[in-house]
């Protein structure tokens, strides 16, 4: 009898059975607004790699794990987790087709040699993209290419060519140096190559990349549960309106400042079942590659879940206090997200924009080709958003009350996984896209 009254007396309080035992009161509107400010501000220059903007960004990080407590990575002696990495810049390219030579305007390659010296030899496969032909399909299809490829691309996708040309001469970053196949466009009205002659010359140069993390040891201390989000963004672009800075609020600041409010929610707790890592990833813009050496550090059978955080700082289509995970059905995190949130005001949906193949687009997608059930949570209307990339991505276009209670719809969501009580299903590796 006094189990049912207490239980009428809880719905009559508005409570139900489901209804978070946890105190959410460290996440406050007030730190989220700070963090996410001082992420976004101009002083940090748009946050690209390989600036002082983004090395200031990860001084910020690293001292606000510091304040809060945490301990590095495991193997790690700091919170910065530095590695190196090769960036080809673009130099010279001459082409010459036919005989004739072909204006350095309507020449690009893509290539991780510091130099190219090609002649009719046969050693290179000539390809055409003809009028009617699918552009962007040819180029999906030639990041798997194994051998060398000279493209004659017809003059009609002029608008694409030139967005892919200007897109490679900002340079490109690798692992390695001469790994992969290259690749050497041309604009061009001859779908023939009887001669051509290609000469292309880089500037190859050794830096470096940081990621950021630290952890929170838990009871299973070799059990894994990372919370992440990518401090980069793109850095100076062309000015409008007297603004070049791409301040990158949304993309990824609000996702890199909910880790860091989790960081320190979960460390005002007791100790947790599982081991907490929370990592501020760099260089996602420039394809993934600070995730990717996180994942080459720890064993992924023992990460049991990634939550990464990426554009929550605007409502999503689903209304106040929601969000959306991609690659909802490739493990069941989201249904058991979506449980640990019933009775709550917070809800976690399916993602809506399958088309724009968002799984694939974030961090998430390193760790799931290893197995592991990672997911980006994301609330941003990625079809409507006008800010996206651009120098508009600013402080002032994110609703502060929704990015703080999607930090607290996470905190909330993610606690069976954190308890050991949930244990999401693995991802099928070979269902993952390589």
């Amino acid at each position: 009898m006094t189990n049912i009254k207490l239980a009428l007396l809880l719905l009559a309080c508005g409570f139900t059975a489901t209804a978070p035992a946890q105190d959410l009161a460290p996440i406050t509107q007030d730190e989220t607004t700070r963090i996410v400010s001082t992420l976004s501000a101009d002083a940090m220059q748009g946050r690209a790699s390989f600036t002082p903007g983004i090395e200031k960004a990860a001084d910020f990080i690293q001292n606000e794990f510091q304040r809060v407590g945490l301990k590095p990575l495991p193997g790690e002696d700091d919170f910065k987790q530095t590695f190196s990495m090769y960036r080809v810049l673009p130099q010279e390219q001459e082409v010459k087709l036919n005989g004739k030579d072909v204006k350095p305007e309507l020449v690009f390659a893509i290539t991780d040699n510091k130099e190219l010296e090609w002649t009719n030899n046969g050693k290179q496969k000539v390809m055409t993209v003809g009028a009617q032909d699918d552009f962007r399909a040819v180029l999906s299809e030639l990041n798997n290419a194994t051998q060398d490829v000279l493209v004659l691309v017809h003059p009609k996708h002029k608008d694409l060519f030139s967005r892919y040309q200007h897109y490679v001469s900002s340079g490109s970053v690798k692992k390695e140096l001469g790994q992969s196949a290259s690749k050497v466009f041309v604009l061009t009205d001859q779908a023939k190559a009887t001669k051509y002659e290609v000469e292309v010359e880089n500037k190859i140069e050794q830096l470096q990349l940081t990621n950021v993390g630290g952890m929170i040891e838990g009871k299973r201390k070799d059990e894994y549960v990372v919370f992440s989000g990518h401090y980069d963004h793109i850095g100076i672009q062309e000015p409008v309106a007297g603004d070049s800075i791409a301040n990158g609020a949304d993309d990824d600041a609000a996702g890199t400042t909910a880790m860091m409010m989790l960081a320190d929610y979960y460390k005002q707790q007791p100790q947790p079942e599982r081991s907490l890592l929370f990592v501020a990833f760099t260089a996602e813009e420039m394809g993934g590659f600070g995730s990717k050496y996180f994942s080459e550090q720890l064993n992924p059978d023992q990460i049991v879940a990634m939550f990464n955080i990426e554009m929550v700082g605007k409502p999503s289509q689903f209304g106040a206090n929601s969000a959306y995970l991609t690659g909802f059905e490739r493990s069941n995190l989201g249904t058991l997200m979506q449980q640990r949130l019933q009775g709550t005001t917070y809800s976690i949906h399916p993602d809506p924009y399958p088309e724009q193949n968002l799984f694939y687009r974030s961090d998430n997608a390193t760790l799931a080709r290893l197995g592991v059930p990672a997911h980006t949570i994301s609330s941003v209307q990625i079809d409507k958003d006008k800010t996206y990339h651009t120098v508009k991505d600013e402080v002032s276009q994110l609703d502060m009350e929704h990015l703080t209670n999607m930090i607290k719809a996470i905190a909330l969501a993610s606690e069976g996984v954190v308890s050991g009580e949930d244990t999401p299903t693995r991802v099928d590796k070979s269902q993952v896209r390589q």
